[in-house]
This record gives C-alpha cells, structure tokens and sequence, in this order.
C-alpha cells in the first residue's frame, strides 16, 4: 500500500499521509477561472472556463458552462463546475457525445507505478449533485497505450451535493511517459451516442474499445431543464472508500493559480498598465520582451486578440498603437513579442508595451 493511514478526525474520515505533498488533481476545487467564469452556448471542446478542466462536446445539445458558488457544507469546497443544458438533444447521433475532464503528465503519476507487476490502485473521490438522477460513468484513461477503465455511480437524489468513491485496479501493462506529455485522462461521461454505449461497459483495464466506454450513462442532454455539477476531485494512491479516504486536499489560492499557469498565464490582468519592455529592432520592428510568471510545461504559444489600437508602444517621440501582436520567440520561462505591420520608429528606440483596451487579451498556453 503506498499511503498509510494515522488517526480519525472528528467526522469519523481517516486521516492519510500521502506520498504526493501536493494534490494530484490541479483545480479540483473548482476556485481558478483565468479565461472565463461562464461560456453560453458551448457546443465544442477544449478548455474555456476552469482552468485545468475541459468540457468536450460533439453536437449533442448546447451548453452554458460555468464557475458557480456552490459546493457541499462542511467541506470548504465554496466553488464548483456546471452545466446547464440550453438546447436539448434526446436522440444524439451515433457519434455524439459531451464529457468533462482533466489530463494529467506523464512524471506526475509514476507514483502509480503503471505497466509493473506492483502497479498500484487509483481511487478518485468527488461531489456531484445533478437534477437528473441515475448511473453515470466515470473513466481513467491512458493515453500513452491506447488503454481504459471505467466505471459507474449513480446520483440518487435530485439536486442534492453526494460524494463518490471510486477505486479503479492498477494495471500491470504499459507504462505512463516519464515526461511532460498528455499520459492520464479523467473523463466524467454526461451523455453519448451508440459509438459509445453499444458494448459492455470495460470495467478491468484493456486497450480502449469506443463502444465500452459509456454504456448506461444517463443522457444530461436530453432536456433543457438538466444541469449537472462536480467539485473536490482528487485523486489518490491505493485503495480506498468512503469511510477511509481523506478529506479533500485544499491548497492556498495563490499555490493553485500557480500551478495552473504552467499549462496557461494570462499575460494583460487590466487597462492602463505596462506589460512589456522593448525597442525597435529595425524601423518597421519593435520587440518586447517579458518573463512569465512561472515556468510553462512547454513552450508556450500566443494567444492574442485583434482590437483596434488596444496595443501601444509608448517611446520618447509619438506612440505606435497597435491592433495585434505576434510571437517572435518563446521559450517555457519568457517570450519576445513583435508587431512588424503597423509600427514605424527609428531602430534602436526603447520604450514599453502597454495595454490600451479593456477587450485587450494577452496568453500565453501550454495546455495538454
């Protein structure tokens, strides 16, 4: 067994002295929205709202995502992720679907010990609470070798906070990448189509077979009036239930936002303020350059939007404004940034970026 267990504390949970000092799982405590608090009419995928979390549909209904201020009592738990369907789908295509996750890197779960005869256990625990009852599937990925595992739980009470614990085998076939890289995926199943639920639900790890990944998994899309919500996801080693997990692992905001900037920073945090030191590389070229508040897991790549004259390059003599900038290098701790199309100065002029736009929007994402 990889954690031990010392002591109660005063609601009967076990204590747990973990072999990983922080919290596998980044953000499940739902209090970090870099991008955005709320999306209406989602109907794609990726990450646009939590940070750390993505909302993944494929034309099965129409979505408002959100960061709400809701969780269960006594916790500590004060935020949480959810959606509201606003454009139902009862019928999806055989190849719809809409799920939540997270991926996690490869040197982050070889505590798991995957693809060796002492692979460990992998219990996740959660909160979720949906108007919609009955079972529900929640899946582990790897990545690395195409394999999967899943289970079911089940909301039994309407609109009513419930915790799950959930213990998945270790697998003793391949191994996760001891490296930066996309290796472990927690998947939370909210509807699909036959693609997905046509076969018998893969609950002993085997290599991934679409159409056992979803079987019996409620349809949340399947009415206008259906939400569903989750919050205090962790993730530990070993075998676990819900008398002897241990209560959720918080961290200060100012650690978790951290963490969550090696995969996303946003660079403009308001109006009116210098982002970036610079000069005119030639007459037609200024380059700005600026380190990033931690180390990214990658190099990053820049997200910037097109506003009109939202970007000035302030100097001596008069000021270049500009719509847009681009990357000119970039590396995991600092990027250079240019604007070569609407700049005009003498080359070798310093002065600074500064942020003239409220709709102005600077990132950096390294995201897996």
């Amino acid at each position: 067994m990889a954690l031990t267990l010392h002591g109660t504390v005063s609601d009967n949970t076990a204590v747990l002295s973990r072999p990983n000092a922080k919290p596998l799982i980044i953000n499940g405590d739902m209090n970090i929205a870099q991008r955005a608090t709320s999306v209406t009419g989602h109907t794609g995928g990726g990450y646009t709202t939590l940070d750390r979390w993505r909302f993944d549909v494929n034309t099965l209904g129409t979505w408002t995502i959100a960061q709400t201020a809701s969780g269960p009592g006594d916790t500590g738990l004060t935020n949480s992720f959810r959606v509201d369907c606003t454009t139902a789908d009862a019928s999806p295509a055989a190849g719809d679907y809409a799920i939540y996750g997270t991926r996690l890197e490869g040197q982050d779960v070889q505590l798991f010990k995957k693809g060796t005869s002492s692979a460990e256990k992998m219990t996740v625990s959660f909160w979720v609470k949906s108007n919609k009852t009955g079972t529900y599937i929640m899946e582990i990925d790897d990545n690395d070798n195409a394999r999967n595992i899943n289970q079911a739980y089940t909301i039994s009470s309407a609109d009513t906070w419930e915790k799950k614990v959930l213990t998945f085998d270790g697998d003793t076939t391949g191994a996760f990448g001891n490296d930066n890289g996309d290796s472990l995926r927690l998947l939370w199943w909210l509807g699909s189509g036959s693609n997905f639920s046509s076969g018998s639900l893969q609950t002993a790890w085997a290599g991934t077979d679409n159409t056992k990944r979803a079987v019996g998994n409620v349809n949340v899309g399947d009415n206008t009036a259906n939400d569903w919500s989750i919050t205090g996801i962790q993730m530990e080693v070993g075998d676990f239930d819900a008398n002897s997990i241990a209560p959720f692992q918080h961290e200060s905001f100012g650690d978790n936002l951290s963490r969550c900037q090696r995969y996303y920073q946003r660079l403009l945090e308001s109006q009116n303020v210098y982002f970036a030191g610079g000069w005119y590389y030639t007459a037609g070229n200024v380059i700005g350059f600026k380190d990033l508040v931690t180390t990214m897991r990658t190099t990053p790549t820049l997200i910037c939007a097109t506003v009109t004259n939202g970007y000035t390059f302030y100097r001596v003599s008069n000021p270049d404004h500009v719509n847009s900038l681009a990357l000119n290098s970039a590396s995991s701790t600092n990027i250079a940034i240019t604007n070569t199309s609407e700049v005009s100065g003498t080359a070798g002029d310093a002065g600074g970026w500064y942020c003239s736009s409220a709709s102005s929007q600077l990132d950096c994402t390294a995201e897996l």
